[in-house]
């Protein structure tokens, strides 16, 4: 679990000044604003710092952050953030060739998945992406994941204060929710700024952050994860490519996935709740002047959401989705890239390793909702897939993803071989008077409110 509450980071690791504004792209985390102090305290900036805050671009820029009413995070300010944390040092427009290699490797890629998987191709074929196209494609899904988490948090937060001071303090209670939708928006733009100097397609976190179908690379990034590993880039493009398009067919032929996957960050984001008694007590001396001492109380956990049981299980069941969908992926692109790829091997075992030691997928779920996946399951999920492939062949494999219920569990994957030894057909006909999935939330980004 994640030692942070929802939109806050931990604190700066160092405070060397000559230090400031040098975010690096091999720290997954380290991203940041130019010139602006990866620690900097949120509220100095808004407030000003000790040796006397600029009058005129405090209130200018108080002004435009408190001029949000877009929901719990200030999403403006979160695409600001997050294209220009993703745009230091470089981040190259793709060229032609590189368009050109990135739509003949996912053209390949399609025709090797086509004998190893039942689920067919679709969409529109391929793009390249610079990072900051990555980060304006993928922002309307961050948006979806996150609102409901920050919401609860803020609402947790409104309700924690007691009836007496929130009636003696209610227009600064609206300014300081003004103020925690910045912070959200100001660390998640940061976030997803940072994801993008490292991820190296749409899908790296595990579900599609874009319409399925419309499979895309980055090709600075794919140059960069293929460094130092021996391999030739081509080799290194294809094996991303057959993920990305893998990814891709299994979210746009099982309708219910994506939308299954955002209920259960939703139903997480439900249940959440703060120590009012705490909050009370830390609230009550707190001088709302000195932003040091407002850092120090956030650092300290005071706005941390409280984990409850149900919620533990919620993660739990999102884990194993998220292993499922890795799992299905890494049989399916295993089988159609060994006959081709010389390095296939190499370079699986590469991948798995990323997501084991932090790679996009845990740092954004540990950013979004405090999960931490579990390299373990992903390992298990991909035996479950390979056991159910030879046990009941590639159809009766893709079969499963038929519908929710006829999904292996938690306990399946401690079992895999158990599981898959299951000699009963798949039998749908129990399900047919099923009330079908939810259809997939709408996407706030269009038709705002006001």
């Amino acid at each position: 679990m994640s030692n942070f509450p929802f939109g806050f980071g931990p604190p700066s690791s160092g405070d060397d000044p000559a230090k400031r504004g040098e975010g690096s792209g091999d720290d997954p985390t380290g991203g940041q604003n130019p010139g602006q102090d990866p620690g900097q305290n949120p509220f100095a900036a808004l407030f000003g710092a000790a040796g006397g805050p600029d009058l005129g671009a405090m209130f200018s820029e108080l002004g435009r952050l408190l001029s949000w009413e877009g929901g719990p995070v200030n999403w403006d300010l979160a695409r600001d953030t997050a294209r220009q944390t993703a745009s230091e040092g470089a981040d190259p427009t793709p060229s032609r060739a590189d368009r050109t290699a990135v739509a003949e490797a996912l053209r390949l890629a399609q025709l090797w998945l086509d004998p190893v998987t039942t689920f067919p191709a679709g969409g529109s074929g391929g793009t390249a992406w610079s990072r900051a196209e990555w980060v304006e494609a993928t922002l309307p899904v961050w948006r979806q994941l996150c609102d409901p988490v920050a919401s609860r948090v803020a609402d947790a937060m409104g309700t924690a204060v007691p009836a007496e001071m929130q009636a003696m303090a209610g227009p600064l209670l609206g300014v300081m929710r003004q103020v925690g939708g910045a912070m959200f928006g100001a660390q998640l733009g940061q976030a997803v700024g940072s994801l993008a100097r490292e991820v190296v397609g749409s899908t790296d976190i595990g579900l599609s952050l874009v319409a399925p179908g419309e499979a895309a690379l980055v090709p600075v990034n794919v140059a960069a994860f293929g460094e130092g590993l021996g391999v030739p880039l081509d080799q290194v493009r294809l094996y991303l490519a057959l993920r990305e398009a893998a990814h891709h067919r299994l979210f746009a032929r099982v309708p219910w996935l994506r939308a299954r996957l955002l209920a259960v960050v939703e139903e997480y984001a439900k249940g959440i709740t703060v120590d009012a008694a705490r909050m009370e007590e830390a609230v009550g001396s707190m001088d709302f002047a000195d932003p040091e001492a407002l850092q120090r109380a956030i650092g300290g956990g005071l706005f941390e959401p409280q984990t409850s049981p149900a919620q533990q299980a919620t993660l739990a069941r999102l884990e194993t989705l998220l292993a499922l969908v890795e799992g299905w992926v890494d049989e399916v692109v295993t089988a159609a890239a060994e006959p081709h790829l010389p390095a296939a091997g190499a370079l699986r075992e590469t991948v798995r390793r990323r997501r084991a030691t932090g790679g996009p997928a845990e740092q954004a779920f540990a950013t979004l909702v405090g999960l931490e996946l579990r390299p373990r399951r992903l390992r298990d999920a991909a035996a479950l897939w390979t056991a159910l492939t030879a046990a009941r062949g590639t159809e009766g494999r893709d079969a499963v993803w038929g519908h929710p219920d006829l999904l292996p569990t938690a306990d399946d994957l401690d079992d895999p071989a158990a599981y898959a030894g299951r000699s009963a057909p798949l039998d749908l006909s129990a399900l047919e008077n099923t009330p079908p999935a939810p259809p997939e939330p709408p996407d706030p980004t269009e038709n705002p409110a006001g």
